[in-house]
């Protein structure tokens, strides 16, 4: 159990049986009263921003989360398939477990799946991956000098800004955590 003097950004606490990191807190010690703390949750199973209110000394449970180490093998339908690389079980997600990282999961990529009571919660993608592009305009001579882009399609549907220079075909590095590119890959 959590007491609330243990609270801070990123700790993972289970209310009501459901798990929630805390975004935000703030100690208040009223004039007239006892202390509270003030939380802003959001819930790591629909993302759901609350505020939460808890006495000074208030006892939380610990979430049962587990991270497991699993590649993404191919997609289906709306499903996605997973394996995990120790036992070789393969579970499916859906595109709403899954989320926005979808556009950032090429074939046999090593992502992590987080766990709540066994159940898959949410997925943990590499910082940075590699992708091909698919489809772009074609690069003008001597435009590689210029800070100017052009849209690009990658091989997963995403479209992100890139120099000119690129085409269709080459393999760039994408950050995950803001959608943009980073580098070609040779």
């Amino acid at each position: 159990m959590y007491d609330t003097s243990d609270f801070r950004r990123g700790l993972k606490i289970e209310v009501d049986g459901k798990p929630y990191e805390i975004i935000d807190f703030l100690h208040v010690k009223p004039g007239k009263g006892g202390a509270f703390v003030r939380t802003k949750l959001r819930n790591m199973v629909n993302g759901r921003v609350i505020d939460q209110t808890f006495r000074s000394g208030e006892k939380v449970g610990i979430p049962d989360l587990q991270e497991r180490e699993m590649q993404f093998l191919y997609k289906e339908g709306k499903n996605y398939c997973l394996m995990d690389n120790e036992t070789y079980d393969q579970i499916f997600l859906s595109d709403e477990q899954i989320g926005e990282s979808r556009w950032f999961l090429p074939e046999n990529v090593n992502i992590k799946v987080l766990f709540f009571n066994e159940k898959p919660i949410g997925v943990d993608l590499p910082i940075f991956v590699e992708l091909t592009i698919v489809k772009t305009e074609p690069g003008i001579k001597g435009d590689t000098a210029s800070k100017a882009t052009k849209p690009a399609t990658l091989e997963t549907g995403k479209v992100i800004s890139v120099p000119l220079f690129l085409d269709a075909g080459d393999r760039v590095k994408v950050d995950t955590r803001t959608g943009t590119y980073v580098e070609r890959v040779k």
